[in-house]
């Protein structure tokens, strides 16, 4: 049902994203954009000691991409690259596999609990693209800062 799609939740969200704010020296910058509605998010990322020290975006998004772009980016600051990493595939596993929201992860809970609303987008896969938006951009400007999604290698004794 449409109103589950755009809850109270989801909009409260995507009506408090920042105003659109690019990072004047960014490590690295990232955009993607739904094939499927239009809906675009830019990213710029500074990485320092390992977690995002600065986070820029610009949005052209529907009300579930920016909802997700709006809780990202009031939550990244001090994120790591391997949390990023684990919260785009828990997104990814909560919206096309039935997963549990990120929060069910304790190393993504206090941070991430926001995203629970999004739950229901589940149920409507062709809004999927634009709700992930921001999750892919996010992990191609790590990938292009040499960052893996690869789990480190177990050391043999």
């Amino acid at each position: 049902m449409l109103s589950d799609l755009y809850s109270e939740r989801i909009l409260d969200a995507a009506a408090a994203i920042p105003p659109a704010r690019r990072l004047a020296a960014p490590d690295a910058s990232a955009t993607k954009t739904s094939r499927i509605c239009g809906s675009e998010v830019s990213v710029d990322l500074v990485m320092k000691d390992g977690v995002v020290a600065a986070f820029g975006m610009e949005a052209k998004a529907c009300a579930l991409g920016q909802a997700s772009a709006s809780i990202v980016a009031r939550n990244i600051i001090g994120a790591s690259a391997e949390e990023l990493y684990a919260l785009r595939e828990a997104m990814r596993a909560m919206l096309k596999e039935g997963g549990p929201p990120p929060d069910a992860d304790p190393k993504l809970a206090a941070r991430w609990k926001e995203l629970e609303a999004l739950s229901a987008i589940r149920d409507y896969p062709q809004r999927h693209a634009s709700t992930l938006l921001v999750f892919e951009a996010v992990c191609a400007c790590l990938d292009a800062l040499g960052f893996s999604s690869a789990p480190a290698p177990v050391a043999k004794a």
